[in-house]
């Protein structure tokens, strides 16, 4: 989120500005300086931080800066970047910084960065600067203002990929001179990385923030949602048929959304044809197939047994379905190696010993209909 930008209203969004300052007091009780939160996907977790989280922070007086690294898997660096140079100067840095690319010692600054001095131009323009460089340079320059920033890292995980090691600890060792002034919010939707990333002492950021899950949407929000699209629609729908249809989609706030939206164009047919429509469609989606069609049988077979609860991935019954699956006879260590691929691939989360869980809900429902289909 920029400084400058407003998002569009939108009606639909449950605000929960309860939440948002629960976070900003935590922060101003100087215990901590970093948080970081997970949820799966469709969860509703971006749209808090940048509907709720991001305007209340600025409405305390903080500077922000927002930066989303799925949209940047390839240069987290300059994504990152960017955003905090337009959280000093948001009016014209973006065309400079986009320049920065992989790697940033191409940057070649052309024009004045408004509202920021020279040195910072020359800095990320000289021809041995790389992104540690950049980074330091626009910290700088955040030195020198007299509010704090909330930075707040969605999809933060993309950090932990190998081959942005250098950067994460160049990020690390500048935000942690920093404390005082700069607030983090890791956010992500892995939960096995980002737990890796806090949690194992060879990662840049060990130690370094609480990781905690992200408080999901319920009932209230059913209530809220049902509230405002009865006030529209000419065929009101109950609360209960509201719950009922949550539910159904796995009390995953994005899905709802799209059964609310289904009901309103069609509501002669009624809730339940809108309820099967939408579950056709997000649990049917061919990225699915792409994503099983990617998967060795071994790991098809523990994704399949998982998708339909079943935990003792180790035992006899379980090694018995994985040798059916891969034509092999398996042993422990099959699952043990299926299960690393699958939680190297954000596929699956360990949530503690032999538990284990599908991260992506719709994936896993998408798993149960096609075995109950073929």
């Amino acid at each position: 989120m920029k400084p400058h930008e407003t998002l569009e209203p939108d009606p639909w969004h449950f605000a929960r500005p309860e939440l948002a300052e629960a976070y900003l007091q935590a922060f101003s009780l100087k215990l901590s300086s970093a948080r970081g939160l997970f949820a799966r996907r469709r969860m509703g977790k971006t749209e808090f931080l940048r509907r709720d989280l991001l305007p209340a922070a600025l409405e305390r007086g903080y500077l922000v800066a927002y930066t989303n690294l799925w949209d940047n898997r390839s240069s987290p660096d300059a994504a990152l970047i960017a955003a905090l140079t337009e959280a000093i100067a948001p009016q014209g840095v973006k065309a400079v910084l986009t320049k920065i690319g992989k790697p940033v010692r191409k940057f070649k600054a052309s024009a004045k960065v408004p509202g920021v001095e020279g040195s910072l131009e020359t800095e990320l323009g000289s021809a041995d600067a790389d992104s540690a460089t950049a980074l330091r340079a626009v910290l700088r320059q955040l030195d020198k203002q007299k509010r704090s920033l909330l930075l707040v890292i969605d999809e933060a995980q993309v950090l932990a990929r190998a081959d942005h090691g250098d950067f994460a600890h160049a990020l690390r060792a500048a935000l942690d001179i920093r404390k005082d002034r700069i607030k983090v919010i890791f956010a992500g939707s892995s939960e096995t990385t980002l737990r890796e990333m806090f949690a194992r002492a060879s990662e840049p950021f060990y130690n370094w923030a609480a990781l905690e899950p992200f408080p999901l949407l319920g009932d209230e929000f059913v209530a809220f949602t049902i509230k405002l699209m009865n006030s529209m629609a000419r065929q009101r729908l109950t609360l209960e048929q509201g719950k009922l249809a949550f539910d159904e989609l796995h009390r995953t706030p994005e899905f709802f959304k799209r059964f609310v939206e289904r009901y309103m164009l069609y509501q002669p047919h009624g809730n339940e044809a809108a309820l099967a429509h939408t579950k056709a469609s997000v649990f049917s989606d061919d990225h699915f197939l792409r994503q099983w069609s990617e998967l060795n049988l071994a790991d098809q077979a523990v994704i399949t047994m998982l998708a339909r609860g079943e935990t003792d991935l180790h035992g006899a019954a379980g090694l018995a379905r994985l040798s059916a699956a891969t034509g092999k006879s398996a042993t422990k260590n099959t699952a043990a190696q299926a299960l690393r691929r699958l939680q190297s691939q954000s596929f699956v989360t360990r949530l503690a010993v032999g538990d284990y869980r599908i991260e992506d809900e719709a994936f896993a429902e998408w798993v149960r209909r096609r075995k109950k289909t073929s």
